[in-house]
């Protein structure tokens, strides 16, 4: 099956184009998380799914042009038919959290069978001098990792890792040294600075790519492209594996559109071996 035609692609195709609140884009987003169970779940355990009320499960159909959510239901046992979900086998909350992020692996590499948006991506960030990298808070850890790769190979990573006002500056400076494009990792929760400061960046003539945990993301309306990665919630903390492979898969799409990639490589190894930077 293809990435177009799986029951997650078709849940997201039906969700474009509507304006939803932030409550009922949790429920999308939670909907295309477990696409090949929703059919068959009841309004309450769609709402327990969620993290919401079962109320809202009903005006999320509404919201979507239906009668409400028995009729969404039957339409969504037409369009993205997947069959019960085999009985789940009996794991601990630590492994049930493992195997979720399994599942967002899963879903990731369906996204990158179409790898057009990737692509252009690394185009975008290998082309921008300097490149701009952001993460605040609990993407702060993404956009680090992203910033001390992409400097091995890009001539000029600036990476915004802490907010406060300091922030418009760095970006009114690196647009004035020639900056084209700036890097966001966006993960919940959404401070409402991240979304503030991408409104900047877009003003001022900066193209935003964000990696986000859900299409359905606050930061979607102020992003050019936007490369989704679902976190898991099954523990007290997020889990981000998905955001993080995505993130080293833009960069290894950077590396492509960046022709002394490799040589900058070996240069560092060269200079690291007789440094006796490393013990292996």
């Amino acid at each position: 099956m293809s990435v177009t035609d799986s029951p997650a692609a078709r849940l997201q195709a039906l969700f474009e184009g509507h304006r939803l609140t932030p409550t009922q884009r949790r429920i999308a987003h939670s909907m295309v998380r477990r696409a090949a169970e929703v059919p068959f779940l009841s309004s309450v355990e769609l709402a327990e799914l969620a993290g919401v009320s079962q109320p809202s499960v009903t005006r999320f159909a509404v919201a979507l042009g239906f009668d409400g959510y028995p009729a969404l239901r039957r339409h969504l046992r037409e369009v993205a038919p997947a069959g019960p979900a085999e009985e789940a086998k009996t794991h601990n909350e630590y492994q049930q959290a493992v195997e979720a992020e399994i599942e967002n692996l899963r879903h990731l590499a369906e996204a990158l069978a179409d790898p057009g948006p990737v692509q252009r991506a690394g185009r975008l960030l290998a082309a921008s001098r300097p490149l701009l990298v952001l993460g605040l808070r609990a993407a702060a850890a993404q956009a680090h990792g992203f910033a001390y790769f992409a400097a091995k190979v890009h001539p000029d990573v600036r990476l915004l890792g802490e907010g406060g006002t300091m922030l418009q500056d760095r970006i009114d400076a690196a647009v004035r040294a020639g900056a084209g494009a700036l890097l966001c990792f966006a993960l919940p929760r959404h401070p409402r600075e991240v979304v503030d400061t991408l409104a900047y960046a877009k003003e001022a003539g900066l193209t935003v790519v964000t990696v986000a945990d859900s299409a359905f993301a606050p930061v979607a309306k102020v992003s050019d492209l936007l490369l989704p990665a679902a976190v898991g919630t099954g523990l007290a903390f997020d889990t981000a594996c998905a955001p993080m492979l995505l993130g080293r898969v833009l960069l290894e799409a950077m590396c492509d559109d960046l022709p002394q990639a490799q040589s900058r490589l070996e240069e560092f190894d060269t200079k690291a071996a007789a440094r006796g930077l490393f013990v292996d």
